[in-house]
């Protein structure tokens, strides 16, 4: 079939979205992707194409370093709380910028057999083309769309509004992909009959790991930025000193932190992250619990320390909780509170090699070849014409 996705993220970046392509075009189908900010000359694994749409970049702060002690000041009161104050517009503003802009690329392609909204920014848009086209819809809810944790002034209404037509759009979908058995049985809750978990995975490595006997750091790798507890872990790190932590990853604009003890070291490759981890020998899977989506949600994070054979200190909240303990992949902390995350540190390195064993064991099943089959066998079954067709 040939398969067209819709993202608004960062395409070079979103591993799902580009693992999903791959996997669909090694099963025979044809897929384009439309997406943002894709580099000049950047392929596709396996085939599939892809084209960028631009967005605007959104609201930013002023100069200065992006973690580290923040400006003061009531000139940067008022820029912030006027920021705070306009930040829910002016999100909702961009992204439909994006759609416009998106919409024209769509309607010079030829039609095509399925469309595949990844997230419900791309939702609408994705269903009135597949109307057109007389496609099949597909779903694939990242998230929790409205019951994220955003920056900016509380929008309840919106939420509330956003579910509804949320809901109305998906059950147009002939399935709904989600990440996480949490997500999965929301959304069933809220109405949506076929829902189908495909986690954020990794393909397993080819390299069996190689781990410390004992661990000689914490490596937290991800997304710097506010909900992930890193407060917690800057807490944590000076009790634990000079047990060294480590973070790595993009800093989202306008945060700020004060790091402590904490060292900061560059992003780099997937397979770099992965020696990295198994030299420290811990990985830090941190999230606020402050949103029902961080309550349900399974980050990346976590199954890139399974694929490394890395053992995870986790925050605490029940879709996790559930994965950890069900698979003995490390400890849990309570969420922004640094002393328990140090003592869940501290129990782990206690029972190192028991997890070790835990996230090898784990391995067999949390990879992305166990995902990827149930993505392929759900668009086998939308190739085949239904029952009573003659």
């Amino acid at each position: 079939m040939r398969v067209l996705m819709v993202a608004q993220s960062p395409i070079a970046g979103d591993s799902r979205i580009l693992r999903e392509a791959a996997a669909l075009t090694g099963a025979g189908h044809v897929v384009h992707v439309v997406g943002r900010d894709v580099p000049e000359g950047f392929t596709l694994e396996g085939g599939a194409t892809v084209e960028s749409v631009s967005r605007s970049a959104g609201l930013r702060g002023g100069s200065g370093p992006a973690v580290g002690h923040g400006r003061r000041g009531v000139k940067v009161l008022v820029q912030r709380f006027g920021r705070w104050l306009l930040l829910p517009e002016h999100r909702l503003r961009t992204e439909k910028q994006w759609r416009t802009a998106a919409a024209s690329s769509l309607a010079s392609l030829e039609p095509f057999d399925v469309v595949h909204a990844h997230d419900f920014n791309t939702l609408e848009l994705a269903a009135s083309f597949a109307s057109q086209w007389s496609a099949t819809l597909v779903y694939d809810s990242h998230e929790l769309w409205f019951d994220r944790a955003l920056p900016g002034r509380p929008t309840p209404l919106w939420r509330v509004r956003g579910r509804r037509f949320e809901l109305g759009l998906a059950r147009q979908a002939a399935v709904v992909f989600t990440v996480s058995d949490g997500i999965a049985q929301r959304l069933r809750e809220r109405g949506l009959p076929d829902v189908r978990v495909i986690r954020n995975t990794f393909p397993r490595s080819s390299v069996a790991p190689v781990l410390p006997a004992s661990p000689t750091g914490l490596l937290y790798a991800g997304r710097v930025g506010a909900g992930r507890d890193l407060p917690a872990v800057v807490e944590a790190a000076r009790l634990l000193a000079p047990f060294p932590t480590l973070l790595m990853g993009s800093v989202d604009p306008n945060y700020r932190l004060d790091l402590g003890p904490v060292q900061k070291v560059p992003e780099t490759s997937i397979d770099e992250v992965d020696r990295v981890l198994q030299e420290s020998g811990i990985s830090l899977v941190t999230l606020t619990n402050t949103c029902e989506n961080h309550r349900l949600a399974l980050p990346n994070k976590l199954f890139h320390a399974v694929r490394a054979g890395v053992p995870v200190v986790a925050a605490d909240l029940p879709e996790l909780r559930a994965v950890i303990n069900r698979y003995h992949l490390g400890t849990l902390y309570t969420p922004g509170d640094g002393a328990s995350l140090a003592a869940a540190v501290r129990s782990l390195i206690a029972d190192y090699a028991g997890y070790v064993d835990g996230v090898r064991a784990a391995g067999d099943e949390l990879n992305w070849e166990h995902d990827a089959a149930v993505l392929v066998s759900a668009y086998s079954a939308l190739a085949k014409p239904p029952a009573n067709a003659h």
